[in-house]
């Protein structure tokens, strides 16, 4: 087989891309997890009568919580097969992300296990999230001081 037929071989069994579609699902639920935090949000201020400051911690952890719980049953997998970037982008994702870690590496025990392979997946968004939020620190304060 010369490369010319190779290559017609290889177009033939690339997987089709339904680019639209994916879009379209991931800001579909990743709308759905922006509704529902909210609305946890607007729960959490009207159950409590606090404001929007005091509520917002909590309104997180209980998506974490969630998300965790969904993760651990299983579930969160099955939703992100169909809603794809919808589910990673907010910190419902990273909750997925950490929890499925330590539930494979369950078996290794708390501390070698757990306790080191927790972050292997989150760590990642941690640094890269450190790095740009003190960049874009370091620019707000000379265009400040500059401005």
């Amino acid at each position: 087989m010369d490369r010319k037929e190779y290559d017609q071989l290889a177009e033939t069994l690339k997987p089709t891309g339904h680019k639209m579609k994916n879009a379209f699902f991931a800001f579909l639920y990743g709308g759905v997890i922006g509704v529902l935090a909210q609305g946890v949000l607007e729960f959490f201020m009207r159950f409590y009568d606090i404001d929007q400051k005091e509520a917002t911690p909590m309104m997180i952890i209980t998506l974490v919580f969630v998300s965790c719980l969904l993760t651990g049953l299983g579930l969160y997998d099955k939703l992100a097969q169909k809603a794809g970037a919808g589910t990673f982008i907010p910190i419902t994702g990273f909750a997925n992300s950490m929890t499925s870690s330590a539930l494979d590496s369950q078996s290794e025990g708390l501390i070698m296990g757990i306790g080191s392979n927790m972050f292997k997946l989150g760590g990642t968004v941690i640094t890269y999230g450190i790095v740009s939020s003190a960049l874009l620190g370091v620019i707000r304060y000379v265009i400040t001081l500059f401005g």
